[in-house]
């Protein structure tokens, strides 16, 4: 006997119109309870409170948060945030308890991607965050694409390339990031070091990378661009060590000054609470400006 293809209607739609049930699918703004918004699984991109952070705070205060974020459904219940996380935390702060939510059905990879390419608008990013980004994205790319080996990696580069404002080359340089230890990215992310030197520094071993890190506080030094394609190349070698490393670091860079330092504490107790080290060093020139006249005023008049 052949098996029947009658399914029983379910409820929705013995007691709703075709029409009702094509509407209930459509993508609409809800204002969702912040306890059900969920952080996405990864997120590369961190909420800091700079002076991005206060503006919207601000102006979520005045007019409320008008924008709305992106979410898609959970499995166990809540909605995961694909965009918003600082809308989020804005009105987490102001104890706003729901905000204004897209929700859409999304797979993992699309999830990726529409996250990536929604926080790469922020005003301000860091190296760090790019580069886990464009990671992520790359991958989510090349498993849409089944893509595999050099050909595919290029082809899902040359892709972001032309929806990013930097280039394939770029953003690969930018993934060789992620291969830095924490305590490197995080000199990266703080200017502390360059990044093309960093991108350098990304293709040595851990260990190696320790032994940099290492050798930079002996020397109070940070490794130039040439100094880290050396390291590299005697690293690609085989060659690279404790010693060679801080042999590479101890010398004396061809446009290195002998710099006069002072401690943040040493000045901070001259300045308001509030001011940043820009600040102080603008204030500290205008000092020097009107001390140096005070000396030529009291020089001509001898």
């Amino acid at each position: 006997m052949r098996k029947s293809d009658f399914t029983l209607p379910t409820l929705d739609d013995l007691f709703s119109t075709q029409a009702e049930r094509d509407d209930a699918k459509l993508e609409r703004v809800r204002n969702i309870p912040l306890a059900e918004l969920h952080p996405f699984k990864g997120h590369p991109f961190k909420v800091q409170n700079n002076e991005e952070m206060q503006r919207m705070i601000e102006s979520i205060r005045k007019v409320g948060a008008i924008t709305p974020a992106l979410a898609r459904p959970l499995p166990d219940g809540g909605y995961e945030l694909i965009s918003g996380h600082r809308r989020l935390a804005a009105c987490q702060v102001l104890g706003i308890e729901t905000m204004p939510v897209i929700v859409r059905e999304l797979s993992d990879d699309e999830a990726v991607i529409a996250m990536v390419d929604a926080n790469l608008q922020r005003e301000t990013i860091l190296p760090s965050e790019k580069a886990f980004a464009y990671k992520m994205k790359l991958d989510a790319l090349n498993h849409q694409g089944m893509t595999s080996g050099q050909v595919g990696q290029k082809w899902s580069r040359e892709k972001m390339a032309d929806e990013a404002l930097d280039s394939g080359r770029q953003i690969q340089r930018y993934i060789r990031l992620t291969y830095l230890i924490p305590e490197l990215l995080s000199m990266v992310d703080d200017g502390k070091i360059a990044f093309n030197p960093a991108v350098e520094l990304s293709y040595l071993d851990s260990y190696q990378q320790r032994a940099v890190l290492d050798a930079m506080a002996l020397n109070d030094c940070t490794p130039s661009h040439a100094q880290s394609i050396r390291l590299k190349k005697l690293a690609q070698e085989g060659l690279l060590d404790d010693q060679i490393i801080y042999a590479v670091l101890a010398e004396t860079k061809p446009n290195q000054q002998e710099q006069l330092k002072f401690k943040r504490e040493e000045l901070r107790k001259y300045f308001p609470s509030g001011y940043t080290e820009e600040q102080m060093r603008r204030d500290i020139i205008k000092g020097l400006e009107l001390l140096k006249r005070q000396r030529e005023r009291n020089r001509d008049a001898r």
